[in-house]
Order: structure tokens, then C-alpha cells, then sequence
């Protein structure tokens, strides 16, 4: 499941398509990972971190192309993401990148 949720487009990306990928209910997706202790949007979450992560280690983008290429219908919704990501606004972390401080959490 993570292997969709890393490579797929974060925008269009459902619980109902992730199982339909995987060849089950909706249903039994979310019965497995309640199984497993976890949900699908904390992984959708960590899939999303993880990217950000990815992206900011090549280049910087503005807020708003990140938060596009993250799935997130609104920039400030990525924004409050970041922060519980990195304990930094974006504007903070982009001050220390500059000064060559790496990602935190």
C-alpha cells in the first residue's frame, strides 16, 4: 500500500481506489489496518512527509507547487502539515536550509 501512496498522485488518491488497486473492498482496507493498529490517512500523512522530504532535499519550491504536489487542496493545509513535520513554518525552514541546517524531525 505504501508503494502506491509513495509513487501515485497524492491528489486523486482515495482509500476506495487504493483498495480497488489492491484488489479488495474499502471495507476490508480499513478493517486490515485497524488491524494493524494504524488508518489510511496517517499513512497518507507519512506518504506526503515522506515526499516533501524528497522534493526539499533537490530544490526548493514555493509553498503552494508543494502543497499541489503533495495533494493538498489548500496551501495552508500544507502548511500546518509542515509544521507538525518539522516544528518549523515553512518560511522558518526555509531560513535554515539556507544556513545549511538539515530536516529535523
Amino acid at each position: 500500500m505504501l508503494d502506491i501512496l509513495l509513487d501515485g498522485d497524492l491528489s486523486r488518491l482515495r482509500a476506495e481506489s487504493v483498495a480497488e488497486q489492491l484488489g479488495m473492498s474499502c471495507t476490508t482496507l480499513r478493517r486490515r489496518l485497524r488491524a494493524d493498529h494504524t488508518h489510511y490517512q496517517f499513512l497518507l500523512d507519512r506518504a506526503r512527509q515522506y515526499r516533501c522530504e524528497q522534493c526539499l532535499k533537490s530544490v526548493w519550491l514555493p509553498g503552494k507547487c508543494l502543497a499541489d504536489e503533495l495533494g493538498y487542496l489548500e496551501v495552508n493545509s500544507f502548511y500546518r502539515a509542515f509544521r507538525r513535520w518539522t516544528g518549523f513554518s515553512y518560511s522558518e525552514y526555509k531560513l535554515r536550509r539556507e544556513r545549511g541546517q538539515t530536516w529535523l524531525h
